[in-house]
């Protein structure tokens, strides 16, 4: 098989990325190592910035008529039981749109508006090889695809990623534990994102629509703890140990919850200076969303900047695509495209890296004398940071 542009990953970044490249009139194919999209992580808060992005592609009103609109975050401390901030998603230039968008519904709402055949299923890449002007991909199956631009949508643990010199992406000694619960009868919970801190945790639950609500319960464990993530039983039973002081209403969801619907893992990301020092982008190869820069969840901006990059990368690489040259000449069109890409992401994702781990740091630190300093000063600072990065705009595809 011959391909212009191959895409690893039917996540966010892959569809993202070939949905605009579909709407410039550029082919890409998109592998996917399983059989179906893949949907773990139940859902996702889509910031202002993101919903650009889903404008920008053509599914962004789809989405909308199908989840809540938040109002605002309010932060609450489990160790005093008072509420230490309320932010309405409101600036100075209006209201920020967020909205807590189930992640198979997003997927979805993306893959349907590619061509058919676009994605590849059950089509795992072994390995890379360099031919000419070319990379041939190795699948799990035997096929072999030759392709003049392969781009990394693989995730944290990228075959393309560890193919351009990254490392694996480091373990920040966290845990994230998510959940998803749909009753029969509306929940009549206020469309707000609801924060709670305590000694050494961190935990939400934001309504998706009006009859579910996702939940998040990050942690730091011990090492018997750590055990807990392969047994969903014990995990609830520690989740809402370590939150009976939740208000009822919404720990009822957690408690309602059912265990297949539970799901731990341990929170990684990419140190900064990896991205200052490493190649994002290496001839006609580069990578992007999670395979670029894995992140801590505490600004709830990796999903976000996945989709940024899809619209940044396909916009720099029509432009190669928009001549037919010589081979050689087309090769470096592909290269300086790319290049441009990587310097235009860079430190975005430095910097959405770089706040997330330091938010994330200070929201769940177990130290009394931190914990202090967020809840009585800087609560308000900690939860504004989730409006100031969102205040971005990647731009339109032309």
């Amino acid at each position: 098989m011959e391909e212009d542009i191959v895409i690893v990953g039917a996540g966010i970044a892959g569809l993202t990325t070939s949905l605009a490249l579909h709407r410039l009139g550029v082919r890409s194919l998109v592998l996917e190592s399983s059989d179906s999209l893949r949907v773990s992580g139940f859902a996702l808060t889509i910031w202002e910035n993101a919903w650009k992005v889903l404008d920008v592609v053509g599914v962004g009103d789809i989405l909308r008529h199908q989840h809540l609109r938040l109002h605002g975050n309010v932060t609450t401390s489990l160790i005093t039981g008072q509420q230490t901030s309320t932010t309405p998603f409101k600036n100075n230039k209006g209201k920020h749109e967020v909205r807590c968008v189930k992640r198979k519904l997003l997927l979805e709402a993306l893959a349907n508006e590619l061509p058919n055949g676009t994605i590849r299923y059950m089509s795992k890449v072994v390995a890379i090889e360099e031919s000419g002007f070319s990379k041939i991909l190795h699948l799990v199956d035997g096929t072999t695809i030759k392709t003049k631009v392969l781009i990394g949508c693989d995730g944290v643990n990228s075959v393309v990623a560890k193919w351009l010199g990254f490392k694996e992406a480091s373990y920040t000694g966290r845990y994230a534990t998510r959940g998803y619960a749909e009753l029969k009868t509306t929940h009549n919970l206020e469309p707000m994102f609801m924060q709670y801190f305590g000694k050494g945790f961190r935990a939400g639950a934001i309504p998706c629509d009006e009859k579910s609500v996702y939940w998040f319960f990050t942690w730091t464990p011990i090492n018997q703890d750590k055990e807990l993530a392969q047994d969903p039983a014990k995990l609830k039973q520690y989740v809402l140990n370590k939150l009976e002081k939740m208000p009822s209403d919404v720990k009822h969801f957690i408690e309602n919850t059912e265990l297949d619907a539970f799901q731990s893992a341990p929170l990684r990301h990419r140190h900064p200076w990896e991205l200052m020092m490493g190649n994002i982008s290496k001839g006609n190869v580069c990578v992007a969303g999670d395979a670029l820069h894995p992140m801590t969840p505490d600004l709830g901006q990796g999903g976000c900047s996945a989709l940024e990059d899809g619209v940044v990368l396909a916009r720099c690489l029509a432009e190669a695509f928009s001549k037919k040259p010589k081979e050689e000449e087309e090769y470096k069109r592909i290269e300086e495209s790319l290049k441009k890409y990587a310097n235009e992401r860079k430190w975005r994702c430095i910097d959405l890296i770089t706040a997330s781990y330091i938010v994330g740091y200070i929201q769940q630190s177990g130290s009394k004398s931190v914990n202090f300093f967020r809840d009585k000063i800087l609560a308000t600072f900690l939860a504004a940071q989730l409006l100031k990065k969102s205040d971005f705009d990647c731009g339109q595809l032309k």
